[in-house]
């Protein structure tokens, strides 16, 4: 325990006398962190939206149909009147991640319109995606009125109301910041990870540890938990940030967002530790980091959601493990998601950590042995 807690000193005091290491935990990061949140906006397609459907008519399928004509929505769940399913499931379904919206179709949609009477369809958007909420109300508003107009031959009859859950102003930064603080907890951790054991390599310094008593995977511990606590304190400020300086509301756990955060960092550390295994300097180091980072944010749907993505993309995507953790992170900080709504997120975090720490632990065991 004496000589964990003596690595874990030497560590610290290693990173704060290094000016360039400084910058690049804490002051590069920030300044990512404000200009992504500002300048960031996507665009989408393929909305995945459950169907709602009390009446289960020829009309009414006729409408769910209209909404299958373009490329912009995707029906992904049918109930029909026989379940008599409470709507309080819709609101589950979004916060697995399932849906993106939900259209509601009356019992008595297919009557009123024969009647050419007005009827009210309802809309209900995950606002998480201020954005993508947005563009699909606009979307599905557009296909019904045209639907409507279509079937009576005039002006539309329709009355469509829209709700946002989980975002009722639309505000994209609500979207972007958590996917933000994702980003650099992943570039932040595996950098770090990789470039410190480099560095050490570089220096001389690795080796002459190596010779003392202290045990390989001792060591290796050390290390990576000063730079696990070192990288939950730079997800800690960009969080703080996002909260204070651009208001972004946080409506799950605290502790179930930082459990997580750590199951994550499995995944992140034990690539650092892989890639430092297979590099010889730091500037090789910084450029694989670089290159698997660019990779895991455009695959991640980040930037553009994955059902936009062509389909042999969107497998390769299964094996990005910054996919499930966006998909945590955003759903706990926006949707007040909980373990039961995530579970299958977190499963897929448990299989990527355990798996490729351990993996890189015994590869940097038998490279140090």
């Amino acid at each position: 325990m004496r000589s964990f807690i003596g690595l874990l000193r030497k560590e610290y005091i290693q990173i704060f006398r290094d000016k360039f290491m400084l910058r690049l935990i804490f002051i590069m990061p920030v300044m990512q962190l404000i200009v992504l949140g500002y300048a960031i906006n996507t665009d989408v397609k393929r909305i995945p939206i459950d169907v709602y459907d009390y009446d289960q008519s020829a009309l009414s399928r006729q409408l769910v149909e209209a909404l299958k004509a373009g490329d912009y929505f995707t029906p992904s769940f049918r109930l029909t009147a026989d379940e008599k399913a409470p709507l309080w499931d819709l609101d589950h379904r979004f916060k697995d991640g399932h849906a993106d919206m939900a259209l509601i179709i009356p019992s008595h949609f297919s009557e009123r319109l024969t009647q050419k009477d007005s009827v009210t369809v309802g809309l209900v958007a995950d606002g998480s995606d201020a954005n993508g909420a947005r563009s699909g109300i606009g979307y599905a508003s557009q296909i019904v009125r045209s639907y409507s107009k279509q079937v009576t031959g005039m002006e539309p009859l329709f009355e469509v109301r829209s709700t946002f859950l989980f975002n009722p102003e639309s505000e994209s930064k609500y979207f972007m910041i958590p996917g933000v603080v994702v980003t650099l907890l992943t570039m932040v951790s595996m950098m770090l990870t990789a470039m410190a054991i480099v560095r050490e390599r570089e220096m001389g310094t690795l080796e002459q540890v190596l010779v003392t008593p202290i045990h390989p995977v001792v060591l290796l511990m050390g290390k990576v938990t000063a730079l696990a606590i070192l990288s939950i304190l730079e997800m800690s400020i960009a969080l703080g940030i996002g909260m204070l300086w651009f208001g972004v509301p946080f409506a799950g756990s605290f502790l179930l967002l930082f459990a997580l955060s750590g199951l994550y960092l499995l995944t992140t550390l034990g690539l650092g530790m892989f890639f430092s295994t297979v590099t010889s300097t730091q500037q090789q180091a910084m450029f694989m980091v670089w290159f698997f980072s660019i990779f895991t944010m455009l695959t991640s749907g980040f930037f553009t959601p994955i059902s936009n993505m062509p389909n042999w993309l969107q497998q390769v995507t299964i094996v990005n493990p910054m996919r499930y953790f966006l998909v945590i992170v955003r759903g706990i900080i926006m949707k007040g998601s909980t373990l039961a709504d995530l579970w299958p997120n977190v499963i897929a975090l448990i299989i990527f950590g355990i798996t490729l720490f351990v993996f890189s632990t015994l590869r940097f065991h038998k490279r140090a042995a």
